[in-house]
Formats: structure tokens, C-alpha cells, sequence
């Protein structure tokens, strides 16, 4: 099942000023080039074959720099958000001519490790709206916001968080155009919003990753991921 992945990367970066005050997140050095470009490699590896950016803030020097993809023997197209940002559901909204009737959605700020073809797998065989890739983080990383237990999502909530959320979306999910068509077209509206509605009607699959996340949307977390990129070891298990 091979699927185009949906990279976010059009939002304006504030917390890494004055990282992005002359470029977009997507292109901040790590270990020695753009960041972006390590997302593309190892998607190269898992065999991804179409990605589509959707891109706003100085989202044409993403374009410049990575061009159409066949550096990494791949198709990239770009989705821009137009006049006003649209929002990570939004633009994923506005996107979905590029996309088709099912995809993979990950941040343009996340670099990740994990069997896309088994999260696929898992995907197809559930027939759900969408999955969303969850991590046990125990508020290591970052803050908890996912209820997970015997497989199954019980609760997701970025706003209002639970003593018994130990797991966290890892960045990662794969989403079919059904439930993003029922909210009105270049309308802004968080992607965190759609997977609760999703939950809640029983159509959010789950699929647990073991190996733990890098991003780079904090100074903190950037230099982090600058060290792990300079010498990378797989974490999956």
C-alpha cells in the first residue's frame, strides 16, 4: 500500500526566532543541511514515492531548495495556503486534490523512526477514517496527551490533559479525505480537532511506536536533534 505522505510546513516558526527570521523551519541547518532534506531521506528509505508539502510562511524557498525531488528519487509537489494561514487541518483540507483518498500527514519540524509500511498495514486493516501513531513518552519529551490502552485510543486532547495520559501522538498518522471533507474549504481549523471528532466516532485507529521522536520546533529541541542527525543510531525495536 503505497501512500503520499503530507509534510506540514507552513506555519511561521515564532519559538525559533531568530532561527526563521530569514528562513522557514524546514530549511535550519542540522548536521550540516537542511533539515527537510533528512525528512526526504528517510522517507527514501521507507519507500515513499510522492510527498506533498503544503507550505505558507516563505514557503517558495522550500520550493527553491528542494525542488521537484528527484535528488531522492521521488515526486514533490507544494500546496500553498494562499492569503491567510489555514491552519494544520486547513491546509490539509485545501490539499487533498494533491493527496487523493487516503495519505500519510507528519510535521514539518518532526524527524521520526518507524515502519511506515507496517503502520500502512495496520491502517488498511482496521478500514478506519484515519490512525494516529502514538508513543508511551510518560511526559519525557514533551507533554502527554493520549490515553492508550489494549491497543486502543480512549482519549486524545491537546488542551486538556489527564493523569492517565501516558502516551503522546507521536507526529505521525495517516488520514483518508472523508473526514477533512466535511469542513468547509479554505476554512482554518487544527488538525488536533479533526482527529478528536474522528475519535469520537469510533473511527480513530492506533498504532504504537517504540522508538522516541526528535524535533526541532524548540531551540532546546533542535540543538537535540542537530546532536542525534550528527551520529544516528535507530532506536526501533
Amino acid at each position: 500500500m503505497t501512500l503520499p505522505v503530507a509534510i506540514l510546513a507552513g506555519g511561521l516558526a515564532q519559538r525559533l526566532r531568530p532561527y526563521t527570521d530569514t528562513v522557514p523551519k524546514a530549511l535550519i541547518e542540522v548536521a550540516g543541511r537542511p533539515f527537510a532534506e533528512h525528512q526526504l531521506n528517510w522517507l527514501r528509505t521507507e519507500h515513499v514515492d510522492r510527498v506533498v508539502f503544503l507550505v505558507g510562511y516563505r514557503g517558495e524557498m522550500i520550493q527553491d531548495a528542494l525542488g521537484d525531488g528527484s535528488r531522492w528519487g521521488l515526486s514533490i509537489e507544494y500546496v500553498f495556503d494562499g492569503p491567510r494561514l489555514l491552519g494544520t487541518g486547513g491546509a490539509l483540507r485545501r490539499a487533498l486534490p494533491a493527496l487523493g483518498d487516503a495519505f500519510f500527514v507528519m510535521y514539518g519540524d518532526s524527524y521520526l523512526d518507524c515502519d511506515l509500511a507496517d503502520v500502512a498495514r495496520t491502517f488498511q486493516a482496521h478500514r478506519a477514517e484515519a490512525l494516529m501513531t502514538v508513543f508511551r513518552n510518560d511526559n519525557q519529551w514533551d507533554t502527554s496527551n493520549v490515553e492508550f490502552q489494549d491497543g486502543r485510543i480512549l482519549r486524545y486532547d491537546k488542551r486538556h490533559r489527564t493523569p492517565a495520559m501516558r502516551h503522546i501522538d507521536y507526529g505521525l498518522g495517516i488520514l483518508s479525505a472523508s473526514p477533512l471533507e466535511r469542513y468547509p474549504a479554505d476554512t482554518p481549523f487544527d488538525l488536533a480537532d479533526a482527529y478528536q471528532e474522528i475519535l469520537a466516532r469510533g473511527a480513530l485507529a492506533a498504532y504504537e511506536v517504540n522508538s522516541r521522536f526528535y524535533e526541532i520546533g524548540t531551540p532546546e529541541g533542535l540543538e537535540e536533534t542537530r546532536a542525534y542527525l550528527a551520529f544516528p543510531r535507530t532506536g526501533r525495536s
